[in-house]
């Protein structure tokens, strides 16, 4: 049976922090970088620490939340981790054989500020803007030279932190204007 629902977005609180910590370790990584600009282990590292930490705590996912998700939320948050993984395949993929830490690095950006358009589904529009203003940073690092390219991971760093920040403290709970069709199962 097919449904209509509106979409809550009442994980905002949730999202912040994510981004707050992923904007806090690419900072981090990014000093440490060398010729790898950001570095691998300290992000990888950071990044699996604040997604437990932001995700998976029970505590903190109790304390940061403000209602549930639907099952059409749940499912748009595998696309979007998913869609995250190809799309990285297919902006940095092909520069691992050469190892071009530079390519490597913005095409994860550019993948990150696309796969960030499908969170609009879990947590609203804002969503949307992060992606446009990630995305405009990441083709701004494809056209600086090697040496500046840092440039754009900090701006970007900063940009996560300071979105994070407004989901985090200033954000409320919402309801999408919009409606999503959904398939429910009829109860016997």
């Amino acid at each position: 049976m097919n449904t209509k629902e509106k979409l809550e977005f009442n994980n905002k609180r949730l999202c912040g922090l994510w981004l707050i910590s992923v904007g806090a370790v690419i900072g981090i990584s990014l000093i440490f970088g060398g010729h790898f600009i950001i570095n691998p282990i300290i992000f990888l590292i950071g990044y699996y620490v604040c997604f437990f930490i932001s995700n998976v705590d029970k505590k903190v996912r109790a304390k940061l939340s403000q209602g549930k998700m639907s099952g059409f939320q749940k499912k748009m948050i595998f696309f979007s981790i998913c869609s995250l993984f190809f799309l990285m395949s297919i902006f940095s993929g092909r520069y691992f054989a050469t190892w071009n830490w530079r390519m490597i690095w913005l095409g994860v950006m550019i993948a990150t500020a696309i796969h960030f358009c499908t969170f609009y589904f879990v947590h609203g529009k804002s969503m949307i803007f992060l992606g446009a203003v990630c995305a405009t940073i990441a083709l701004v690092g494809y056209h600086l030279p090697y040496e500046y390219t840092w440039i754009s991971f900090a701006a970007d760093a900063l940009t996560k932190a300071v979105f994070g920040a407004y989901l985090l403290f200033l954000s409320k709970p919402s309801v999408s204007k919009i409606t999503v069709q959904t398939n429910a199962t009829a109860s016997a």
